[in-house]
């Protein structure tokens, strides 16, 4: 029997209600691992409970949820050294699926018996991590205008970031910015920036996922000046977790640069979780810096 933390996100999905729980609890032990399950409500009690998994000697601690609750629970185990398990239970899962981690929850949690530790990159700005990616402008504008509207007037997820969306259209935001990356010191005017943790997929049936995380780099994509159109579908491309094609971007790699702007405080989204920072904005890589359970069959540098 290994002794683990398995910290679920209350919330995730459709929910994860005391049922969820002991169904979740009963395959934990089936696939013989002495788990310690943590119902969470909110990013600060994932991040204590991960704290206290680490303080009582935990071997493995693991997050259920999506890529929000992975990364608040991924910012404690970061540098670490101790593994860190993914068991898939939002909706879009974008960690789960770039690792090869299954996102059917039994065998997820079989690979938190059976998996390979493997190192991965995280990014970082201003102190806060990100898995899968950060943003600047459109995205974390929408994100923000459809909490509010979840909040306020009782919309679902997807219909008030639809609304959220066509209000962003109407404004037509434009972001303008001084880049320090590589040397150069670069002047944008912008409507949407978009950074990942290594290089993702811009063709073909794997548009916007990632081959790799482990190359240690950041990539910056920097959106030209589209139609309103183009930035509606730059809206509904970033909720959805995919880019557009390279022809609609400045792209460039670079394991750190900075992001300045006229703005003192800038709205910034990472892994879909939207902060206010104040400027400028340093982005770092930090290679090889969370060490995660993958499927045996895979190493890790080249997930597929």
């Amino acid at each position: 029997m290994k002794p683990v933390t398995v910290i679920v996100n209350a919330g995730a999905g459709t929910g994860h209600d005391e049922a969820a729980c002991a169904t979740l609890q009963a395959q934990l032990a089936g696939a013989g691992l002495d788990a310690n399950l943590v119902q969470a409500h909110g990013g600060a009690e994932m991040i204590g409970a991960a704290k206290q998994a680490l303080q009582d000697g935990a071997r493995l601690v693991a997050a259920g949820g999506g890529d929000g609750t992975i990364n608040a629970v991924a910012s404690v185990m970061v540098d670490s050294g101790v593994p860190f398990g993914v068991l898939p239970l939002g909706t879009l899962n974008h960690f789960a699926k770039d690792l090869g981690i299954p996102l059917d929850v039994e065998a997820a949690v079989r690979n938190l018996a059976t998996g390979t530790p493997v190192k991965v990159d995280v990014g970082e700005v201003n102190g806060r991590i990100f898995l899968n990616n950060s943003s600047l402008g459109l995205y974390p504008d929408i994100v923000r205008d459809r909490e509010k509207q979840q909040r306020r007037l009782g919309r679902g997820k997807w219909p008030a970031a639809v609304w959220a969306a066509l209000a962003a259209l109407r404004r037509y935001p434009f972001l303008s910015m001084r880049l320090d990356v590589n040397g150069e010191r670069l002047a944008r005017r912008t409507p949407f920036v978009f950074i990942g943790n290594n290089a993702y997929t811009m063709e073909g049936l794997a548009i916007g996922e990632r081959a790799r995380l482990d190359e240690g780099i950041l990539s910056l994509y920097v959106a030209q000046r589209p139609t309103r159109l183009g930035l509606l579908r730059f809206a509904f491309d970033a909720l959805l977790g995919r880019l557009g094609q390279e022809r609609d971007f400045d792209v460039l790699t670079s394991p750190g640069f900075d992001i300045d702007t006229h703005r003192r405080r800038l709205l910034v989204a990472t892994d879909g979780e939207v902060t206010e920072m104040s400027a400028p904005l340093r982005y770092r890589m930090r290679p090889g810096a969370l060490t995660v359970l993958v499927p045996p069959a895979d190493n890790g540098a080249n997930p597929r």
